[in-house]
């Protein structure tokens, strides 16, 4: 079992809780705890949110159990009746997020059985916004999330694992289901790519040098996304398409498996480029093969399919274009890459290990 960044900070956090709540004397702190875990975000900015957000929702909770307790007394059925108001509020003022810290502020607060009501609420109002609090600053000073390395890896592994697959649909040696089945678990993938690519875009950056280089990462970052969902798509068609394409003429079957490897390759050394792993010049010769190749791919293709009657060529039709989408795609990525490596060499940040990131 591998231990998260996530895990980690919402451990420290309770602990922070619990014991500022003994720090200034609050009893039962094991509500701020429970807040602390509600507050803890995946991203500093959104922390930042979650604080502001949940001292909104817990006003609109204290407030309507406050006022609740006092006009009408804290029987289980008012207990019910006031949490669908404050839910019915926090939906209203669009903080959803909140509802369940709320609803906690709620309940905590409407359970007492004490004459001296107004402390005892503020008390447990505090011991909530604490718990907030809390999780705010482990997560602004503990292990600060790495999110554009974690996106880079993100968008790296998911592309070998597309480019091994596509190599064993080259040599005919992939198994269909097996394939079929990592295809879904691919498209998963993707979607957790683009959930990284949104928490790095959210990152604040304060200095403007700073902001240009985020800025014209954020386009870099985005174009790596779509080739790599282009790679993506391509596997899947030619997965769908494998038995027409034995059925080809030789000559252009090799073209076609030709230009998928040289394009493969190619998208590897371009990841590899922008880590600096290999040098820029490297991948020059390979540009040029890659633009000959792809004419003379659609030239063979236009050619067998004047000359042959086959309703087997129309389904290929798609296949054609994305191999020339795809290629289109990293000539793309390759000058946004040239681009920052050329006037950015000492703004890259990004933090290369040889391991997961969690």
């Amino acid at each position: 079992m591998k231990l998260g960044a996530r895990m980690i900070k919402t451990g420290l956090a309770i602990t922070m809780a619990i014991y500022l709540a003994m720090l200034f004397n609050l009893n039962t702190p094991v509500f701020a705890a429970i807040a602390a875990t509600f507050a803890i975000q995946p991203s500093i900015y959104r922390s930042f949110q979650t604080i502001i957000e949940q001292i909104q929702g817990n006003i609109i909770g204290a407030f309507f159990a406050i006022v609740g307790v006092l006009l009408l007394g804290n029987s289980p059925f008012v207990i019910g009746f006031v949490v669908v108001i404050v839910i019915a509020v926090n939906l209203k003022i669009n903080v959803e997020k909140t509802i369940p810290l709320a609803i906690v502020t709620v309940i905590v607060i409407m359970e007492s059985q004490t004459p001296n009501f107004f402390s005892f609420a503020l008390g447990r109002f505090l011991l909530i916004m604490l718990g907030v609090v809390s999780a705010f600053l482990v997560n602004l000073i503990f292990m600060p999330p790495k999110h554009e390395t974690k996106l880079y890896f993100s968008i790296s592994n998911l592309t070998d694992d597309i480019i091994k697959w596509m190599r064993m649909i080259n040599r005919h040696a992939s198994d269909y289901s097996a394939i079929k089945d990592d295809i879904g678990t691919m498209k998963e993938n993707s979607i957790k790519m683009d959930q990284l690519y949104l928490l790095y875009k959210e990152d604040r950056t304060y200095l403007k040098n700073n902001q240009f280089t985020k800025g014209r990462k954020l386009v870099l970052y985005r174009q790596m996304i779509h080739t790599t969902k282009k790679l993506l798509e391509l596997l899947r068609n030619l997965h769908r398409h494998e038995n027409e394409l034995l059925c080809m003429p030789e000559e252009l079957r090799e073209l076609i498996t030709e230009q998928v490897e040289r394009l493969t390759s190619y998208h590897e050394q371009v990841l590899l480029k922008y880590t600096g792993k290999i040098r820029s010049q490297h991948s020059t010769g390979m540009l040029d093969e890659l633009y000959e190749n792809k004419s003379s791919l659609m030239k063979s293709f236009m050619n067998y399919y004047n000359e042959v009657e086959n309703d087997q060529w129309m389904q290929w039709f798609p296949v054609f274009a994305l191999i020339i989408d795809y290629s289109d795609q990293l000539e793309h990525l390759n000058r946004l890459v040239e681009s920052f490596k050329n006037h950015h060499t000492d703004d890259n940040e990004l933090t290369i290990k040889e391991e997961n990131i969690n």
